[in-house]
């Protein structure tokens, strides 16, 4: 009886270690495409999906919309999913921890230098466009005090509310960081989830906020984007971030996924949003005919 459990315990011992040994790794015989809880990202991993079945056989799944960038992130590096649309600026300052680098190019070489050592993931070519964060006003506000530059904004914070999501209070890149270098000092502060930001401010609840430059609420709410005039925000040029064992374990997948690199301007991006946001047109559905108009 006994000679015939230490088989049995061996094998056990050994899936558990393989397990152990396996954490951490991709394993899964679909390619997992992520994206973050806004809709320009939602966006570029519907695109990636879409772009991987259509020039590969790989099954492809999604699992779109998953939360924050540390959501994604963790997400990533866990094996939970292969790849997920990220940003240049946030990789170098949020996940990195490193400050801000004003050249783009060299941004990226730092951020897929670094990905690759410490964990492991690869930086594709950029989509093309820079969707970098900017301090917007209400149109009232901006006229009341003529407002164009960030500094323009600081003599007159003291009066206004600033109002963004979570996130931008938490990272190095955010708040703390943009009131220290331009001498801000708010009334008051709004924290909010990410899709409650422009309702907040078209109410007229807050006067000022993040944005970014891709946002079509930009134009919806009439608001003025105001000049980054100390170079306080660093380059955020999207681009897919994946694992290399993804990579190794699917073949075709990096060419497939290059097929975008350099393809979507500032403007197209722009487009694409306001598609969803404004006009409520289902992601699915902007993807495809994004993909359709340039022929991928």
């Amino acid at each position: 009886m006994k000679r015939s459990i230490l088989p049995l315990i061996g094998v056990l011992c050994s899936a558990v270690a393989a397990a152990g040994f396996f954490a951490g790794c991709s394993s899964h015989k679909a390619i997992v495409i992520g994206s973050k809880d806004f809709s320009e990202n939602i966006i570029l991993g519907e695109l990636l999906a879409q772009l991987i079945e259509r020039k590969t056989d790989y099954p492809v799944t999604r699992k779109l919309n998953l939360g924050g960038t540390f959501v994604c992130f963790e997400a990533l590096k866990k094996g939970d999913i292969d790849a997920y649309p990220e940003y240049t600026g946030t990789g170098l300052t949020a996940q990195l921890k490193m400050p801000v680098i004003a050249d783009p190019e060299e941004t990226y070489r730092v951020v897929k230098e670094q990905f690759a050592a410490r964990y492991k993931l690869s930086w594709l070519s950029p989509f093309g466009f820079n969707n970098t964060y900017a301090v917007a006003v209400t149109g009232d506000v901006a006229k009341k005090w003529n407002l164009e530059t960030v500094s323009d904004l600081a003599p007159h914070s003291g009066d206004l509310v600033f109002g963004a999501e979570h996130e931008f209070f938490n990272r190095e890149d955010g708040f703390s960081g943009l009131s220290s270098t331009y001498g801000l000092s708010f009334r008051d502060t709004a924290k909010m989830n990410v899709s409650l930001k422009y309702q907040a401010i078209g109410e007229g609840k807050m006067d000022a906020t993040d944005v970014f430059t891709t946002d079509s609420q930009i134009i919806a709410y009439g608001l003025k984007v105001l000049s980054d005039d100390k170079g306080f925000f660093p380059p955020y040029y999207g681009a897919p971030l994946v694992r290399e064992d993804t990579l190794k374990r699917f073949p075709d997948l990096q060419k497939a996924i290059d097929a975008l690199a350099g393809a979507i301007s500032d403007d197209a991006m722009t487009a694409l949003n306001y598609r969803v946001d404004q006009e409520k047109v289902p992601v699915a559905e902007v993807a495809r005919d994004f993909l359709d108009e340039r022929g991928l």
